[in-house]
């Protein structure tokens, strides 16, 4: 084992001197291209573990997603996340003055606007987390599966942590604040690569597309470009298994820092000052995590009663039907469904009858009438 994750090391560390040595222009793209499918191909199978038994779970780290939400807490050791996390949840994750303190995923759960959210706070990540260095890897397992990330900065040294985590996530398949690429992507048996560029490409021509999914041993398929993307989003298109997750960076420590220096940081997209110790600012964090939840409240109304506002029925905000609604209850209720009333912003008159495909918006009312 040890002999193939050297060999793989190897292999990985020649793909990247090649292609910081290879200078950048027209002529050098599609070399370029096709080093960057080896190397996305060569970090799969690097944190891919092979098939067997694969030993034993990291201990601490498959903790149930409970909630309507999950939000991760990423950052390097000792920048406050722990001190952030119980100062928000009441939760008590061990915390020390020194450096990798939090050794497993520590759980709490905060009521915000009626949902419940879980907060997890992963333990510190080191450079080379994704090369399978250290706990990273479990790590960064639990973080794809969170609905949102917070990058925990320590706003001393920001700018150097923010590039290596992002680095370290983007390494595992995880894109922060990004839309998937715009690419139509589809394997056939026979006819090998149809290539069809709906706009103005400045680095893929067929040449390099074709070269790309050779790579993958991919000779038969239609592309299509509908904008103009790059090597990486079409390496993300085949690969398949990336995650799109909002993220938030969270400036802590600033009762270190001076007024003018915090304007400056209030000015960057994605940010939010907080002091975890002193729980300055936990206001402002709460809004923008509610925001890039995306996240909508239903009522739940029972015939000749008043709506019950204490417990939202949460969903996301691209599944809000009626049928989404009934399923998240029980998924035999769609089927004694006969239509439902709905009060509230999504519809022209209350209550209105609606159907199961009828889409709901941020605290309607409903009441489900049975078959």
């Amino acid at each position: 084992l040890t002999t193939l994750l050297l060999t793989g090391y190897h292999e990985t560390y020649m793909q990247k001197t090649s292609m910081a040595r290879t200078q950048r222009n027209k002529a050098t793209a599609h070399h370029l291209g096709l080093l960057k499918a080896r190397l996305a191909k060569l970090r799969r199978e690097l944190i891919t573990p092979k098939g067997g038994s694969g030993g034993a779970a990291g201990e601490g780290f498959d903790v149930a997603k409970t909630g309507d939400a999950r939000i991760g807490f990423v950052g390097f050791p000792s920048v406050g996340k722990s001190t952030l996390l119980s100062n928000l949840a009441g939760v008590y994750s061990e915390v020390a003055a020194y450096e990798f303190t939090t050794l497993t995923t520590v759980p709490g759960v905060i009521r915000y606007k009626g949902a419940k959210i879980q907060l997890l706070d992963l333990p510190g990540i080191i450079e080379g987390a994704k090369d399978g260095k250290g706990r990273g890897r479990q790590v960064i397992a639990v973080a794809r599966t969170c609905n949102l990330i917070l990058i925990v900065l320590d706003v001393l040294k920001p700018l150097g942590h923010k590039k290596l985590i992002e680095h370290e996530l983007e390494g595992f398949g995880i894109r922060l604040n990004k839309q998937p690429p715009n690419i139509g992507f589809k394997k056939k048996d026979k006819g090998g690569i149809n290539f069809t560029a709906t706009c103005a490409q400045t680095e893929l021509d067929a040449e390099t597309v074709k070269s790309i999914l050779a790579e993958y041993k991919i000779h038969n398929a239609d592309i299509t470009l509908r904008s103009d993307s790059t090597a990486d989003d079409l390496i993300d298109v085949v690969e398949g298994n990336r995650v799109y997750i909002p993220c938030i960076y969270v400036l802590n420590k600033i009762d270190q820092i001076s007024i003018e220096e915090l304007d400056i940081i209030y000015k960057v997209p994605h940010c939010v000052p907080i002091s975890a110790h002193h729980r300055w600012n936990f206001d402002d964090l709460l809004e923008r995590m509610w925001d890039y939840l995306k996240l909508v409240r239903i009522y739940t109304k029972p015939k000749g009663q008043l709506p019950d506002y204490t417990s939202p029925v949460v969903l996301h905000d691209e599944r809000t039907s009626v049928e989404d609604f009934c399923l998240k209850i029980h998924k035999n209720l769609i089927k004694e469904l006969k239509y439902a009333l709905v009060w509230g912003s999504s519809v022209k008159h209350n209550p209105q009858k609606v159907g199961k495909d009828h889409v709901m918006e941020d605290e309607d009312v409903i009441q489900l009438v049975k078959k």
